[in-house]
């Protein structure tokens, strides 16, 4: 049913969450076991308040993300979606993950709605550099401002030039499919409800049920997401 979506659609638009991330072997921020929140509390390490006023816990926090990150490879998962874009079955994808993993398996024209890991930039001058130089404790510009990491922080908008392109991907798909998205998250979770009103078919792939199942013209729950893909690939082929 979905090889055929796949084949028949002019406009698929693939939205990733954490979910995607975690095949890979990143912790995520609200699994049951595994999930970072068990074990720090982003709201407090990951915001605009402690960039300004626990700059050393901030610190210790990103650095053990970018260090967790640099040991993960993107999966198989990432690698067909990567493929699927090539032969023109994928047009756009759409991510809440901040891992570059897509862009590292060969996606192009990613829409990352929360920021990426992979580079920090200053807070004064703007400048960008690799986020290695958290790993190597350097953490002023040139200029001499703070560098933090290029992430969305909580108190901080979604960038508005990648709300503005989800946006008008929901608007302009016939298929979406989600993959490891928990779908709480706003305003990203409005965007699926966005296509589908759209005229869109909405498919829905994650371990766990979500409040927009009601919505979806197919959902696969308790399956690994590279395994699915795996499988729709070879029906493809």
């Amino acid at each position: 049913m979905l090889a055929n979506w796949l084949k028949e659609s002019t406009s698929t638009v693939v939205f990733t969450g954490a979910g995607m991330s975690t095949e890979s072997g990143l912790p995520d921020f609200r699994s049951a076991k595994t999930g970072l929140w068990h074990t720090k509390n982003p709201q407090q390490l990951a915001s605009t308040y402690a960039l300004q006023h626990n700059r050393e816990e901030f610190i210790a926090f990103y650095q053990y993300r970018i260090r967790t990150l640099r040991e993960c490879q993107p999966h198989i998962g990432h690698m067909i979606l990567a493929n699927w874009q090539k032969r023109g079955l994928v047009h756009q994808i759409v991510t809440q993950n901040v891992d570059g993993f897509h862009q590292q398996a060969g996606s192009t024209n990613v829409i990352e709605l929360h920021g990426t890991l992979r580079t920090v930039h200053c807070l004064g001058c703007q400048q960008t550099y690799d986020a290695k130089r958290y790993l190597d404790e350097q953490f002023e510009c040139t200029c001499g401002g703070f560098l933090r990491p290029s992430v969305v922080l909580f108190g901080e908008s979604l960038p508005p030039d990648a709300i503005d392109q989800a946006w008008t991907a929901a608007q302009q798909a016939d298929l979406w499919i989600v993959l490891g998205s928990s779908l709480q998250v706003s305003p990203a979770n409005q965007l699926p409800l966005l296509a589908k009103r759209n005229g869109a078919k909405l498919i829905i792939v994650n371990m766990e049920p979500t409040e927009l199942d009601e919505w979806a013209d197919l959902t696969i729950h308790n399956r690994k997401i590279g395994d699915v893909l795996q499988e729709i690939d070879k029906t493809l082929r």
